[in-house]
C-alpha cells in the first residue's frame, strides 16, 4: 500500500483541533466474569482501580482482550454502565461498539454516550470481509449516528480486513474520528499511519503489541494499548516515561521486565492463550478470577504454575 499524498491543510476542514486527544497507556480491559453471562463487578472495581492507581491515560473496555464478541448484549451494556460508574472520571472510557450488525454498533454506541463513557472505537466488521469501498461508505455512514468520538482500530488478524491507508486518508476528512489503535504488527504499515498526522494533527495513533512499543514512539506513536497493563500498569507507563524523557537507562530496565513478561503468552497451544493467560495472571495478584468467555476454558495448574513463575521473576507476585 503506497502512502497517499496528503491534501493541502487549507482544504481539510478537520484540521480543528479535536476535543479528545489520548497519549499514554491505555489498557484494553480484561471483563471479570463471575460466572457465564455474569459480571464479577468487585474484580472490576479492583482491577479500575489497579490501572488508574498505576497511572494509566484511560481504559479501553470490549475490545479483544475483554472478549467483546464473546459477551451478550445485555453483558456488554453492563460492562459499560458498571465501569463508568466505577471510573467516576478519574480517567477516560474508551468502549469497543464493533459489531458484526451496523444497527446493534450504533445502539451500543448509543449506550455508552448515556452512559458518559469518552469515545468509541470501530473496528471493520468482521465475518463478512468488506472492501475498502464498502469499509469507507460504512465508517461514512455509522460515524455520523455515533454520538462519541470516535476511534478506528486495525485488527486485521480477526477482523480480515485492514484500515487501508488509501481509506484513512479518505476518512480524514471527518472530524468526529480522532485517531487510529493499530494491532497489525506491521511497523511499516504503523510508520504510515503515523503519517497521517500530516492531515491530522490531532488524531491520537496508538499500537496494540506492547513489546513494540519503543518502535512505535520512534515512529511517532502516541503510547501504546498494551493487555499487559491490566497486570502491570505501572511498568508500561514507566517505558512510556522513559520514551517521552529520552532515558535509555531506564528504558532498557523497564523493557527487560516487558520482554520476559511477554513469555505468558508463549503457554498454551491455543490463539485463546493471550486472553487466558492475562486472565490467569490478574487472579494470581488477587483482582479478580480467570474464567474466561465460552469457549475458552481457564488455564490448568501446570499452566497457572508458569505464568506464576514469570510473575515472580520479574517482581510482580
Amino acid at each position: 500500500m503506497s502512502f497517499p499524498t496528503p491534501p493541502s491543510p487549507s482544504l481539510t476542514p478537520s484540521m480543528s483541533p479535536s476535543a479528545f486527544a489520548l497519549r499514554g497507556i491505555v489498557p484494553p480491559l480484561i471483563t471479570p466474569l463471575a460466572a457465564r453471562d455474569e459480571l464479577d463487578c468487585d474484580g472490576l472495581q479492583r482491577l479500575l482501580d489497579h490501572v488508574i492507581d498505576g497511572g494509566v491515560s484511560g481504559v479501553f473496555i470490549l475490545g479483544t482482550t475483554g472478549e467483546a464478541p464473546s459477551l451478550s448484549y445485555r453483558l456488554r451494556r453492563q460492562m459499560i454502565t458498571e465501569t463508568t460508574r466505577l471510573v467516576r472520571d478519574r480517567v477516560p472510557v474508551l468502549v469497543g461498539i464493533a459489531d458484526t450488525a451496523f444497527t446493534e454498533t450504533v445502539n451500543l454506541a448509543k449506550h455508552a454516550a448515556d452512559s458518559g463513557a469518552s469515545a468509541a472505537v470501530l473496528t471493520t466488521p468482521y465475518y463478512f470481509p468488506a472492501g475498502q469501498t464498502e469499509l469507507t461508505s460504512y465508517v461514512q455512514n455509522i460515524q455520523p449516528l455515533i454520538p462519541l468520538p470516535l476511534m478506528l482500530y486495525n485488527m486485521p488478524q480477526l477482523t480480515k480486513v485492514w484500515f487501508e491507508i488509501e481509506t484513512l486518508a479518505k476518512l480524514a476528512s471527518i472530524d468526529g474520528i480522532v485517531g487510529v489503535k493499530d494491532s497489525s504488527g506491521d511497523m511499516e504499515y504503523f510508520g504510515r499511519l503515523c503519517k497521517m498526522k500530516s492531515v491530522r494533527p490531532d488524531w491520537s495513533i496508538l499500537l496494540g503489541p506492547e513489546a513494540l512499543l519503543p518502535q512505535a514512539h520512534a515512529l511517532g506513536g502516541d503510547g501504546g494499548v498494551s493487555g499487559g497493563a491490566n497486570i502491570a500498569p505501572q511498568l508500561f507507563v514507566d517505558c512510556y516515561r522513559a520514551l517521552q524523557d529520552g532515558d535509555a537507562a531506564k528504558l532498557d530496565a523497564v523493557m527487560q521486565k516487558i520482554n520476559r513478561f511477554q513469555d505468558i503468552y508463549d503457554i498454551g497451544k491455543y490463539a485463546s492463550r493471550h486472553i487466558k493467560a492475562t486472565k490467569t495472571a490478574a487472579s494470581l495478584i488477587g483482582l479478580c478470577n480467570d474464567l474466561p468467555a465460552d469457549p475458552f476454558h481457564a488455564f490448568r495448574e501446570p499452566e497457572r504454575q508458569r505464568v506464576a513463575e514469570i510473575l515472580r521473576s520479574i517482581g510482580l507476585l
